[in-house]
């Protein structure tokens, strides 16, 4: 099968909060460098790696660094990766909206891109309007585009505001009308980033099995940045892990979730920083992990055990409000509840200093398998309410139950599964 995408050795750097080299006399001896002399550029040499909880150690960043790994036609590949990995960056490469600043990129075929929201509409023009010049853009003749436009607009169920300018379209709008556009002007490439995450549920379901069909029936190539895990494992076939802007991993998209949700870790349940994770307004996470009620982080933990959460941090300011909320995933990433700590945990004021949290989770709840732990810290009232973001920063594995030879020893379906009270009486 042909080659439809292939990046070799792409890196793309970044001087942090300047453009350009930020100094004439930098720029002037890259220019004397590359241009005259013909040597490579001296930046290149030097620069932090892309680790946005760390202090930069030099003026410069590689957003990406020798990435390195080909696509082929017809396949659907998800792009997964905490926040700031460069998963944007990517495909912005890829689109062309930023060239590389070493390494070359190939793509054999037109390329369709929604990066963000709006994105290649100008919102004076009409959706309509907006329509043709998208396809223009991309090579098509108007013919072409009017042959489409019915389908268009039906898909991207707007047709009442067709007519209406863009800057007066909802965000929820203008994603279902610039998903539409680019799905539906026969792109060989389609390259689609977290926009559909402003989508409802409906059209979300909906755009996922355009897009499967686009792969499936259409032969085209597909690249998919999300962080719904459960989205990526029902469209893609295959996965590559960034971290801090390099490749991490590649291969068949099971395993490439599975360890992407477990992370590096030594154990993937407990994570004890030995440089703080650094937050917003003071805020250090210094430890997290999931251990029977009482015992070790190694312990082995099985549904029919009481389960804590510990979680460590420290304060370096005073906050008035302060509260810690989590996000318990499944497996393919969806999100089953929310917790947070009750008016013991925020409703006083907390000085500076290190604090112990320890969420109590009921035994015989979950059904036995893996989990993952978005963690997030907020404090009211605050010019900064969201000190910290952090999706899956841990997952844990409950065992199932001890049970017999001979016993039912298959899974049972749901997440949960509570062991209720029964009671049964003979009437007669």
């Amino acid at each position: 099968m042909a080659t439809a995408i292939e990046f070799n050795h792409v890196g793309k750097q970044y001087r942090l909060g300047l453009v350009s080299t930020g100094t004439i006399s930098h720029d002037l001896n890259r220019w004397w460098q590359t241009s005259i002399l013909g040597k490579e550029d001296p930046y290149l040499k030097i620069g932090s790696v892309n680790d946005r909880t760390q202090k930069a150690d030099s003026d410069y960043v590689w957003a990406l660094r020798d990435i390195d790994f080909k696509v082929e036609q017809g396949d659907v590949v998800g792009i997964i990766g905490k926040n700031g990995a460069g998963k944007s960056t990517l495909l912005k490469l890829l689109s062309k909206v930023t060239g590389p600043t070493v390494g070359t990129i190939r793509a054999r075929g037109r390329i369709a891109s929604l990066l963000e929201v709006g994105t290649g509409f100008h919102p004076e023009m009409t959706g309509r309007e907006n329509i043709f010049m998208n396809g223009a853009i991309m090579g098509m003749t108007k013919q072409e585009i009017s042959s489409k436009l019915d389908e268009i607009v039906d898909f991207s169920g707007c047709e009442m505001y067709i007519d209406t300018p863009v800057k007066r379209y909802s965000s929820g709008m203008t994603v279902r009308l610039g998903f539409a556009v680019a799905a539906h002007l026969d792109p060989e490439i389609l390259v689609v980033d977290e926009v559909l995450a402003v989508g409802d549920a409906e059209f979300q379901k909906k755009a996922i099995g355009k897009m499967q069909d686009v792969s499936k029936g259409e032969g085209r190539t597909v690249l998919f940045v999300s962080h719904n895990m459960a989205s990526v494992k029902s469209l893609c076939k295959h996965g590559i892990i960034l971290k801090d802007g390099m490749l991490v991993d590649s291969g068949d998209i099971d395993p490439i979730v599975t360890k992407y949700l477990r992370g590096d870790s030594a154990i993937a349940n407990h994570k004890a920083f030995t440089e703080p994770l650094q937050g917003l307004g003071g805020f250090e996470l210094l430890e997290i992990g999931v251990r029977p009620k009482g015992g070790s982080f190694t312990d082995l933990t099985r549904v029919s055990d009481d389960v804590e959460i510990v979680i460590r941090y420290r304060l370096k300011q005073a906050h008035n409000k302060f509260w810690i909320t989590m996000h318990m995933k499944n497996e393919q990433g969806d999100k089953m509840f929310s917790t947070s700590g009750d008016k013991r945990c925020y409703e006083y004021h907390h000085e500076a200093g290190e604090y112990e949290q320890i969420c109590q989770l009921p035994k015989d709840f979950f059904n036995w398998g893996t989990y993952a732990i978005d963690f997030m810290a907020f404090s009211q009232p605050s010019n900064i309410d969201d000190l910290m973001s952090e999706n899956d920063i841990i997952t844990f594995t409950l065992a199932n139950r001890p049970i017999e030879i001979g016993g039912w020893m298959g899974k049972e379906p749901g997440d949960i599964t509570p062991l209720f009270d029964y009671t049964e009486t003979k009437l007669n």
